[in-house]
């Protein structure tokens, strides 16, 4: 019997001889990591054993590259994969814990039931909290905070933060409180925005959260931009940029003048209504974006020369304001329905 598929789609990898990072296609199966160099081709490009693996999440082996984690196997073989976003790395992680967990105890891997379960007081599910903190209601507010003649546009204090967490009761006191800031910035979900909060969290061997007015962070998937700061990470950013960030992650995109098709990452945000796209192997600029207001977004069967490239399937076209046309393939059926609709809101709604 075939080993039955738990996840599929496009991850980042590591090269195991050079160091280099590139798109593949990974099924996670019950046995192991299947890697294609195409989601198309018929044989994989190399295959990673998980019984008695194991995975470290999140991985900082590389300095600026984020949601990275790392497979390690049973014959010490690392192997590097690095996620477009937060929650797409978790799922990942999650699937591949108890996959690895299932081997070991010689089990089926079978999803764990969604109903709630009783947790207890001590115990805390960080993607869980995340989502907490992000609630438009009853979350924490981001806010236009200046410093030094820099203004930080969407997020908050380190101060803001434990005292959320202790009025929320995640939190007993101002010790567990940082201690969870720190969690959730070594996860990945909060980062450090301004000269204090970076050098806190970089600073020797161990991150630090600052519980101060004056150390800002932001979360990982908002539509944090920083004007008039003059360090190499934090430029003055363009319009296009200050939306809050609806959706991300990776799709196929046809290029315009060759018409070959490669893997991108994409960006949409609301406010205004851009979608940018990047190269997802490398931690740069934009390589371009796509202004949604006023466009139509439709599934569609067919693209130009497509063929050629063996693509087929879950395909989708944006028609911009200036008849301008991108086609887009997303791994599957559900994933397209999602970004069409993301998108449709976003092109009627955002400026």
């Amino acid at each position: 019997m075939e080993p039955q598929q738990i996840r599929e789609g496009y991850l980042v990898k590591k090269g195991t001889l050079l160091n280099t990072w590139k798109v593949v296609w990974v099924v996670l199966a019950e046995d192991g990591v299947e890697f294609y160099k195409k989601k198309t081709d018929q044989s994989p490009k190399g295959m990673i054993p998980l019984k008695g693996a194991t995975l470290i999440s999140p991985c900082q082996d590389f300095g600026k590259r984020t949601q990275v984690f790392k497979v390690t196997t049973e014959k010490k073989q690392d192997h590097f994969f690095q996620a477009s976003h937060v929650e797409e790395r978790e799922v990942w992680v999650k699937d591949i814990k108890r996959t690895i967990t299932c081997l070991g105890a010689g089990k089926k891997f079978a999803r764990r039931s969604t109903r709630r379960s009783i947790r207890l007081p001590d115990t805390i599910n960080l993607t869980e909290l995340y989502s907490l903190m992000r609630d438009q209601d009853d979350g924490i507010k981001e806010l236009k905070l200046e410093q030094e003649n820099h203004v930080f546009n969407y997020c908050f204090t380190g101060a803001t933060v434990v005292e959320w967490l202790i009025s929320k009761e995640k939190a007993r006191n101002t010790v567990e409180a940082l201690m969870l800031a720190t969690g959730l910035m070594n996860e990945g979900y909060l980062l450090p925005a301004a000269d204090l909060s970076k050098e806190a969290a970089e600073s020797g061997d161990k991150s630090v959260f600052l519980d101060q007015t004056d150390a800002f962070y932001y979360f990982a998937d908002s539509g944090f931009f920083c004007e008039g700061y003059s360090s190499d990470e934090d430029v003055l950013i363009k319009e296009e940029f200050r939306g809050n960030i609806v959706k991300q992650g990776c799709l196929l995109k046809q290029g315009h003048r060759i018409k070959n098709w490669k893997v991108r990452k994409f960006i949409l945000r609301d406010d205004p209504a851009f979608m940018h796209y990047y190269d997802p192997t490398k931690d740069e600029d934009p390589l371009g974006s796509i202004h949604l207001r006023g466009s139509v977004i439709t599934a569609v069967d067919f693209v130009p020369d497509a063929k050629r490239y063996d693509i087929e399937g879950n395909l989708f076209e944006i028609i911009t304001s200036d008849d301008t046309h991108y086609f887009l393939q997303a791994a599957t059926a559900e994933e397209r329905k999602e970004w069409i609709q993301a998108m449709q809101d976003v092109s009627k709604s955002g400026k």
